[in-house]
């Protein structure tokens, strides 16, 4: 999904230089509605990369919007070839994730930068294999408050929750290997703050074109 002409001039789209954008966090950060905040919001056009998964879908998902669903053996076939950025099993289910590299390739040709919602693992191989991406680190004001989220949604069972909170504390440990962290206190606030990291990255962009 990219931004209407509304939020980039056509005088900037030919012009925006490219680049990765990756944005983490724990479960319970927002990273979803951040996002989707941002495909509306953004200063420079933004393409999602749609990530890949040996999972089936779920009810309402569509293959290619929400996810590329790939059989176990494709997936594997994909990775073999060199075809993922990053990829990973999550959570220990033996359901794998990954990001293609021809998503990349989707956001170019629209002239747009890619935007990768991964997960810390896959973030630290995107960071090794691209250095000048704009990275940034979602969080909340606590593991207090993730929790809070978490038991809000009242859609996991406790063994999850508690899974998904050992998850997000050891990701927040990585927190400092990102250029920007950013606190989900107030969802306008932290939507006004990634939009003036997006403007300084681009201006940086600009300046070394």
């Amino acid at each position: 999904m990219t931004n209407s002409p509304a939020n980039a001039t056509s005088a900037q789209r030919p012009e925006t230089p490219f680049c990765i954008v990756v944005l983490s966090g724990p479960s319970g950060s927002g990273k979803t509605t951040i996002v989707s905040r941002l495909e509306a919001e953004s200063p420079v056009p933004l393409v999602k990369s749609v990530s890949a998964t040996t999972r089936a879908p779920r009810k309402h998902e569509v293959d290619g919007q929400d996810y590329y669903f790939l059989a176990p053996e494709e997936f594997e076939q994909r990775r073999a070839r060199g075809e993922f950025l990053e990829y990973a099993e999550v959570f220990r289910t033996g359901c794998w994730y990954g990001t293609l590299k021809s998503e990349l390739d989707r956001a170019r040709k629209q002239s747009a930068w890619a935007l990768l919602e991964i997960d810390v693992e896959g973030a630290q191989n995107v960071m090794q294999q691209y250095p000048d991406a704009l990275t940034i680190f979602l969080t909340t004001p606590s593991v207090d408050e993730f929790e809070r989220r978490l038991r809000a949604r009242g859609t996991e069972e406790e063994h999850v929750i508690q899974r998904r909170l050992e998850t997000a504390r050891r990701e927040l440990e990585f927190a400092n290997r990102y250029q920007h962290q950013v606190v989900n206190d107030n969802l306008d606030r932290a939507i006004a703050e990634i939009k003036s990291i997006f403007d300084n990255k681009l201006r940086e962009c600009c300046e070394h074109a």
